[in-house]
Formats: structure tokens, C-alpha cells, sequence
């Protein structure tokens, strides 16, 4: 029954998205107040009926319900708890059905935290986000139904992928949907203001929250993946160019192009029609991405290989989500007019260098994902395009636009002075020419893009905390003065400095363990050792080991340093038992200058020999820790005052709800 009670409930939320997608926007043009007033409940109402349906499937999992089809082709008795409530959206089904969940969470907080919006506006944008649900409900009732039975029951399930059996996997995808599903409400936020016929501060306000809690959650997410890629798969990287990889990356850009796009609207009364474009192309990017993993276009360790079928559903939603929107701002977009003027040289054109650099990023790397499969669709030859592609396409695109991140926020709204700007950034400019001179010479010849790659980063790093020093006057003003600014600093500031920073800490970490990368495979014997990158791994040999739900071979290596102990890795094998499928776990040691890598293969002869693989990766967790700096940044300008959910728009609170747009 509680089976039937959860698809029930997603029914009956299906039902009232479409009352809350067609009366508060019909009370919006008429001005009838009550049938605006319709929407935040609706909202609500929405969404505690798809947390029913939601838990619903979750109780089947943890109970292992298996006259629930879903459950026996993603779930065993043996799995422990934790992947039996990540086998909820370990699969297509479930998956989607998180989405929806998280859609119509977002649509909750905007009712319950959205009063000060205008009522009008407010209903439009809740009304937009019912008609994102209502397709997804259907695609979810119509072919891909998480409550399906199977009768008689199963004595006991397929388990879940074993790739899947991991903590980054059960914290990633939910962590990635916020991202992704959090650029609805902006994408909302925007064709409301399509409608409405208004783009202002306000407006801009409103959005950047949401973007920004968006952005922030897609940031960790994305670094999540990264994480379990790096040390789950077993060969030693973070970052392949995978489709689906690139399928969270173009929203990301995007939506960090947005963010820089809102503040020169909030501030300054310039692009709002590309930032309007920017907000729908966020989302429109995800929807894709959405696409790309459940159609069955791709093969990815990623992607899930679904019926063709739902790959039309969904690209027949991308056609009127993307298409509608689009026509629409083709439509209203040029009413929106600007009244703020800048020069180049100044914070203005900082930022929209930031939204050109960023977005024609994202072109390439739509361009290199769609390519192979447009060739494939008209019948030519079968392409690859890979990291080569990539790397030279995509990374000198983002140079100019972080040399430019250290200038931008020294320079004066509206005109700036560069020179000036640029003196203020000689020590940015020393200390980036000593670092990558240095690195250089300690490196060798093989090092130049490398060395220019740590260069770039010390810029950006020591321009961030230039631009911080000039903020609070420090070494300029007394020390109290400087500790007082500091502490009147407003929370977007600095959360801008760690955001900035935490990307600095990243290209470090790319630019050392791309270009620095040692990797010895080999074949070992018990006592063998080898020597990469000046440790001494020797291999103690392989012994049986069981987990809950599989069998391993776990090997020993001993690290020496300097002919001193300094580690002991232990990479592991595993075989899951019901799938019969084997997994690589990789031992890691981490230090501050890099990770060693070590990884146990397939047994080679009679005498205990097993291929091995070890790696030195520099400075390889630079990279998420600069990730995670950069989403911490997010969320401590989140917490600024200014842009709490509901104060944005008192500027906009006695506009009547039908009131003529305002034409600059």
C-alpha cells in the first residue's frame, strides 16, 4: 500500500502543478488577486506530495520490497544501508524522481520565502516553474514509473551497480541535481520577466540568490565526481573530457557567466537582455545535459543506457522548454532596455570580458560534446574527441579571462584606469614571474606550460589579496582602522575574495598535475620494488579480503622516503558477488605538495604477481580544495543580508501588479 500511496501522491502532484501553472498566471493578466494566491499554496501542496512519493520508493529500498521492480533491478539484501537508500537515485527511475523532488523544493522556498515579491510577478514565476514540473511528471508517469510492480516478488534484487557503491556516488547526484535543477527558478525568474515586460535591480537581486545557491551546490557536485573518478576508477586522473562530465560543465559556465552578468544589472542598469539570455541558457544547458545522460546517445560510465523512447520524451521537452523560451525573448528581449554606459577599460567591461571568455568556453566544449553524435545521426564516420580537443581549445579561451580577474576588481565602475590599476598589482605581477621562473629551473625544460600555469595562478591568488588589502586600507591605515573595515566588509565581498582565491588554488592544482604527472606500470612480484618520483614502493604481496556484499584482493605496498618508512598503501580489487562485476579501489596518500597513487591489477604468473599501477600526482587535492573554497564562497555571500530570500524587492513591493513596464 505504501507503494501505491507514493505513485498516488506523484499523480496528484502532477494535478496540482497544472492548477498552478495555469491560475495564478491567468489571475496575473486579469489581476484577480485569489487566483494568484493559488500559487505559493500550490507550490507547497506540490511539494509535500512529491516527498510522499519520494520516501514512498525510499521504504521499498530500505525493506528491499522486491514486488517493486525497481527495487530487484537496483537493490540486494546484502547492500548495506547506506547504498540501499543511494540506490534510490542510483538508476533512472529514482533519479528522476529526485529531480522532481528537488524541482519542487525550489518552488516551496520561493512560496514560503517569496512575500515580499510582488504578487503578480510572483504568481508568474511560480506558474512558469509548475509547467517545468508538469513535463517532467509526465516523462516520469509515462515511461519511466519508479513504482512499477513485479508480480509474483523477486526472492532478491540485481544489486546496484558496483561503481555506484560508494560514498562520493551516494552524496554526488543529489549534491548535482541542486545544481542543476536550482537554475529552474532562475530560468523562471527570467521568462516571468519576459512576461512581465520588467528587468531592474530588483530583479536582479531576486535572481542572483538562486543562481548562486545553484551555482554553489553544481560547484561541489561537480567536484564530488571528480573525486570519486580520481580514486574510484583507477587511473589516476580527475578529469577526462567525459560527455557527461562536460554535461555539468557547460551549465556551470553558464551560470558563473550569469552571476557576473546579474551584478553589472543590479548595479550599473546595463545587459539585461543578455543576462536574461544567460539565465535561460543556464537551465536550457541542463535540461541537455538531462538529456544526454537519459536517452542512450551516450556511452559513459556516467550515462544510464535507457529505451530510445524516453530520449524522445525528453528531447520533445527540450524542444518546447528551450524552443518556447527562446522565441520568447526573441520576442520581448529588445524592449529591455539599458541605461548604464561604460567604457572598456573599466569594472563593466572586467565582467562582460568574464561572460564572453566564459560562454564561448562553453561553445567548445558543446561543440566538441555534440559533434561525434551529429556526425553518427547523418550516417558519417565514428569520431572520437577527446582531452586534445579540449585542452587546446577550451584553456586558452579562460588565460585572458583570469589575467583579467586579478584587474577587473581594481578597476572604477563605468571608467577605469588600467595603469593605475596595474601599478597597484606589481607585487602580483613579482611574485607571479618568481614562482613560474622557479618552478622552472626546478623542474626542467618539460616544465614551461606547467611553470606558466602555477605563474597564472600566484597572479590571480596575490591579485585577490591586493584587492582584499586595498578593500580594508590594510598596511595603509592604522591597525584598528583595517581590523574595522575587515569587519564591516560585507559578506558578498568576501565571499568574492574566497570564491577568487579558491580558483587560484585550482589552476594550481591542474597546472601541477598535468604537467608532472609520473606514472610507472609494472608487474610485481612479492618484494619487488620501484621508485616513482622519489619514493620507494615495495609490494608485500596480495591476501583475500571480504566486505558486506563482495570479495577483494587487497594489496600491500610499503613507501619508503629517504630510506625512511614513510606510508603504507593498500589498494584493493573487488568482486561483487551478484553482479560478478569487478571495481578498482586505489590507496591514496596525501600530502601537501601531491598524492601517491597506488593501484593493485589482475594476477600475473603462479608466483603471487599482480600488475600494479602507481602514480605521484602533484598537488593534485589543490584542486578540490579550491573548489570547495570557491563554494564556501558562494555561501558566505548567500548569507549576505542583501541577498536573503525576501529583501531584494522592496523596491518593488508597491508596484501595482499590472503596472506598465518602465522604459529607460
Amino acid at each position: 500500500m505504501i507503494v501505491e500511496a507514493g505513485h498516488f501522491a506523484l499523480v496528484l502532484a502532477l494535478c496540482v502543478a497544472f492548477v498552478q501553472g495555469v491560475l495564478p498566471i491567468v489571475g496575473a493578466a486579469r489581476g484577480n488577486a485569489a487566483w494568484m494566491a493559488v500559487a505559493p499554496q500550490a507550490a507547497i501542496a506540490q511539494w509535500l506530495l512529491v516527498a510522499v512519493a519520494f520516501l514512498a520508493l525510499m521504504h521499498a529500498y530500505v525493506t528491499s520490497d522486491f514486488s517493486v521492480l525497481n527495487v530487484v533491478l537496483n537493490s540486494h539484501t546484502d547492500k548495506p544501508l547506506l547504498y540501499k537508500i543511494s540506490g534510490v537515485w542510483g538508476n533512472h527511475e529514482g533519479s528522476m524522481l529526485l529531480w522532481v523532488l528537488i524541482l519542487s523544493l525550489f518552488g516551496a522556498a520561493v512560496a514560503l520565502f517569496g512575500g515580499n515579491l510582488p504578487a503578480a510577478f510572483r504568481a508568474r514565476v511560480l506558474s512558469v516553474h509548475a509547467w517545468l514540473a508538469i513535463g517532467f511528471y509526465l516523462f516520469i508517469l509515462l515511461t519511466s514509473n519508479p513504482f512499477e510492480r513485479m508480480l509474483p516478488p523477486a526472492e532478491n534484487g540485481q544489486d546496484l551497480n558496483p561503481l555506484l557503491q560508494d560514498p562520493g556516488l551516494a552524496f554526488h547526484p543529489p549534491m548535482l541535481y541542486l545544481g542543476y535543477v536550482g537554475f529552474s527558478m532562475a530560468f523562471s525568474f527570467a521568462v516571468a520577466a519576459l512576461i512581465e515586460g520588467r528587468v531592474d535591480a530588483s530583479w536582479a537581486r531576486w535572481v542572483r540568490p538562486w543562481t548562486l545557491l545553484a551555482w554553489c551546490c553544481l560547484t561541489a557536485g561537480i567536484a564530488l565526481g571528480s573525486w570519486w573518478a580520481y580514486y574510484e576508477l583507477g587511473w589516476g586522473g580527475w578529469w577526462y573530457w567525459d560527455p557527461v562530465e562536460n554535461a555539468s560543465f557547460m551549465p556551470w559556465l553558464a551560470g558563473t557567466a550569469l552571476l557576473h552578468s546579474a551584478t553589472m544589472v543590479e548595479k550599473r542598469d546595463t545587459l539585461k537582455g543578455w543576462t536574461v539570455f544567460l539565465a535561460i541558457v543556464a537551465f536550457s544547458l541542463s535540461l541537455l545535459g538531462t538529456f544526454l545522460v537519459r536517452s542512450g546517445v551516450l556511452t559513459s560510465v556516467h550515462a544510464f543506457a535507457t529505451d530510445p523512447a524516453r530520449g524522445v520524451f525528453i528531447l520533445l521537452l527540450l524542444v518546447f522548454v528551450i524552443g518556447g523560451s527562446l522565441a520568447l525573448f526573441a520576442w520581448r528581449g529588445p524592449t529591455l532596455r539599458n541605461t548604464g554606459l561604460f567604457q572598456p577599460i573599466s569594472r563593466e567591461g572586467a565582467m562582460l570580458l568574464n561572460n564572453l571568455a566564459m560562454m564561448t568556453g562553453a561553445a567548445a566544449v558543446l561543440l566538441g560534446t555534440l559533434y561525434p553524435l551529429f556526425l553518427d545521426a547523418v550516417g558519417g564516420a565514428k569520431v572520437s574527441v577527446g582531452p586534445p580537443f579540449f585542452n587546446a581549445t577550451f584553456v586558452p579561451l579562460m588565460i585572458p579571462m583570469i589575467a583579467a580577474m586579478a584587474v577587473g576588481p581594481l578597476l572604477a565602475w563605468k571608467r577605469g584606469d588600467l595603469a593605475a590599476a596595474m601599478k597597484r598589482l606589481w607585487v602580483a605581477a613579482a611574485a607571479a614571474a618568481m614562482v613560474a621562473l622557479f618552478i622552472w629551473q626546478m623542474q626542467g625544460d618539460g616544465a614551461i606550460f606547467g611553470a606558466l600555469g602555477i605563474g597564472l595562478a600566484t597572479w590571480l591568488l596575490v591579485g585577490v589579496l591586493v584587492e582584499w588589502g586595498e578593500r580594508i586600507r590594510l598596511f595603509r591605515a592604522p591597525a584598528g582602522e583595517a581590523i574595522g573595515r575587515l569587519v564591516r566588509t560585507p559578506r558578498a565581498s568576501l565571499g568574492m575574495t574566497f570564491a577568487h582565491a579558491g580558483l587560484a588554488i585550482a589552476i594550481a592544482g591542474i597546472a601541477a598535475s598535468t604537467a608532472w604527472k609520473v606514472e610507472s606500470i609494472q608487474t610485481m612480484k612479492p618484494g619487488d620494488t620501484v621508485d616513482v618520483a622519489g619514493y620507494a614502493y615495495t609490494f608485500q604481496g596480495a591476501r583475500r579480503a571480504d566486505g558486506p556484499n563482495y570479495t577483494a584482493v587487497r594489496g600491500t605496498f610499503t613507501v619508503r622516503k629517504d630510506d625512511r618508512p614513510f606510508a603504507t598503501l593498500e589498494p584493493e580489487k573487488r568482486i561483487y558477488a551478484v553482479r560478478s562485476q569487478p571495481t578498482t579501489e586505489a590507496a591514496i596518500r596525501t600530502t601537501f605538495l601531491g598524492d601517491l597513487y597506488a593501484v593493485i591489477g589482475d594476477p600475473e604468473g603462479t608466483e603471487g604477481a599482480f600488475v600494479t599501477r602507481i602514480y605521484f600526482n602533484p598537488l593534485v587535492a589543490w584542486i578540490w580544495a579550491g573548489a570547495m573554497l570557491m563554494a564556501a564562497g558562494g555561501l558566505l555571500s548567500l548569507s549576505d543580508r542583501r541577498y536573503r530570500v525576501g529583501l531584494a524587492a522592496g523596491r518593488r513591493r508597491d508596484a501595482p501588479a499590472d503596472a506598465s513596464p518602465t522604459r529607460a
